[in-house]
């Protein structure tokens, strides 16, 4: 199967915020088109959920790639169209509640999707848009990459993002990322296990749907089970967790594409998945 490389977003989705891309063998890209910013707006938020959404019941869907058109990857929630609501009679307060509520509800989506989801980072990820790489299963990073959440700077301390951020790396880090709002490199993101890999700029593509085609061969009700399996144990203390995930591997075990996958290992023949 050849690769793709330098994926144009089609003209006729010039005007869209998120350009949608189905490639070969189930892999699906969602594409931040709102450059050079790739702000969270309120467009942004509605079309990565409605994207989420249908690609929970869509068989041909098996992986999902969040990358971005043009130099940078996402600059976070749009300021200059949250601004203008200082001015509503609450101050505000009721926008902005909504907004932060409607951007946890995506990056939950995220985390909570049946499908594994891999960040395809190229150039800065900043507040929500940090979070938005954090919320990700797997991220893969260009050399031209960087990280920030820099709310601090201008008074905002970036609350939301630390959710996901603190899930993902050491307290520590996390916190001197939040506390300083300084950008990191992404070999130190990949140091304090933000990103997974690494690579120049010009393999970005190349490298995550490598990724992406050789998670798409796997049982798609396997994934299914061990993602939320995987999320569900890390909160639960270590007897729990072996208790849970004890079961879970029993019911692993009854599926049908275990029995099959287990046979076709026996046998040294390719596994004929069912999904079931």
């Amino acid at each position: 199967m050849a690769d793709i490389v330098n994926i144009r977003v089609p003209e006729s989705l010039d005007r869209q915020p998120l350009a949608i891309q189905h490639l070969e063998g189930g892999v699906t890209r969602l594409v931040l088109n709102n450059p050079p910013a790739n702000t969270l707006s309120e467009a942004m938020l509605d079309a990565l959920s409605d994207a989420l959404a249908a690609a929970e019941s869509d068989e041909t869907m098996r992986i999902l790639i969040i990358a971005a058109n043009g130099h940078l990857f996402c600059a976070g929630h749009d300021l200059k169209e949250m601004t203008p609501h200082r001015e509503d009679s609450d101050r505000g307060r009721a926008y902005f509640a909504d907004i932060m509520k409607r951007c946890a509800t995506v990056m939950q989506a995220i985390v909570n999707h049946p499908k594994p989801v891999i960040a395809e980072v190229n150039g800065l990820a900043t507040a929500a848009g940090c979070q938005l790489v954090a919320s990700c299963d797997l991220a893969i990073a260009s050399e031209d990459a960087t990280f920030c959440t820099p709310g601090v700077h201008i008074g905002l301390f970036c609350s939301t993002p630390m959710v996901a951020l603190s899930r993902n790396v050491h307290r520590k880090h996390a916190m001197e990322m939040l506390l300083t709002g300084e950008a990191i490199t992404p070999s130190h993101a990949r140091e304090i296990g933000l990103v997974n890999r690494v690579v120049p700029v010009e393999y970005l593509q190349k490298i995550t749907l490598q990724y992406a085609r050789n998670i798409a061969t796997k049982s798609a009700h396997t994934l299914k089970t061990g993602k939320a399996a995987f999320y569900r144990q890390a909160d639960l203390d270590l007897v729990s967790a072996y208790e849970e995930m004890a079961a879970v591997m029993v019911d692993n075990m009854l599926a049908q594409d275990a029995e099959e996958g287990i046979g076709a290992f026996l046998e040294d023949r390719i596994p004929q998945w069912r999904d079931e």
